[in-house]
């Protein structure tokens, strides 16, 4: 058996070389992350601490939250964290990340909706013949007092705001929805929850049991598809410019590259 996840998956549709070299060859990467990943770790991280600290009875003020994301920032950073991103530097990221959590802090104290798990690691049974699994962590897990229902949130940093296909379309959360039903019981309602923290809006989103069973269907056959592919070739993109490979790429930097 073999342990899957959101993000390998998306790795092999996004590039297959990408996959290759880090999940079967498992080459150390070219740089050890991107401003941005680290502005998202930095923000989730505190986060989670926030809401740990409400789990124990406690509500940190505003300016403990500040102060606990300055020493996460701190502790964590890297001058040698890439940049690709033009005219900015590492103070905008940092300030980008006090907005974020202000932001979230104002619009969602006391924080008394009912959290029960942070980070929670999961897994997913696609179907009891298949070999392998799906793994994951959420969060934030919540069980809400008003409603019954349990609710999947993920915070994201990204600048993008998608729009409502793709939101009905992804499957990372939809997988975790799985997991909570294998878990609490099948005909537990679960609701999906996207924080967009630099918009400081929330997106949400449900999925019928039909559409459940027809993710797992894909994603076995995704996962076939992984397990029989012999050739991994590059996938030239947008997305080469944050890849923590694009230096070892053998495509990346030759004349095609000017068309991304």
């Amino acid at each position: 058996m073999a342990l899957y996840s959101h993000s390998k998956l998306s790795t092999f549709e996004q590039c297959k070389l990408k996959y290759q070299m880090k999940y079967i060859n498992k080459l150390k990467p070219d740089f050890e992350k991107t401003i941005e990943s680290h502005l998202g770790t930095c923000v989730h991280d505190s986060l989670e601490w926030l809401y740990a600290e409400v789990l124990r009875g406690k509500v940190p003020s505003l300016d403990q939250l500040v102060l606990k994301y300055q020493e996460i920032w701190g502790e964590s950073y890297n001058e040698e964290f890439s940049i690709a991103k033009a005219g900015m530097k590492e103070e905008n990221y940092f300030e980008k990340g006090i907005k974020f959590i202000v932001d979230y802090y104002i619009k969602h104290q006391p924080f008394n909706d009912g959290t029960i798990a942070l980070e929670k690691r999961i897994y997913v049974e696609l179907h009891p013949d298949f070999p392998h699994k799906i793994m994951g962590f959420i969060d934030r897990l919540v069980l809400n007092p008003k409603t019954g229902e349990y609710e999947i949130h993920d915070y994201k940093t990204a600048s993008t705001m998608p729009d409502k296909e793709k939101v009905e379309a992804d499957r990372q959360l939809a997988l975790y929805s799985i997991a909570i039903k294998q878990t609490y019981g099948a005909d537990k309602p679960v609701l999906l929850t996207w924080h967009y923290l630099n918009h400081n809006m929330q997106i949400f989103s449900r999925r019928t049991d039909k559409q459940l069973e027809e993710l797992k269907e894909d994603i076995m056959n995704l996962i076939r598809k992984i397990e029989s592919t012999k050739e991994f070739g590059a996938n030239i993109s947008k997305l080469c410019e944050w890849c923590e490979y694009n230096k070892s790429c053998p495509v990346f930097g030759k004349k095609n590259i000017q068309k991304i």
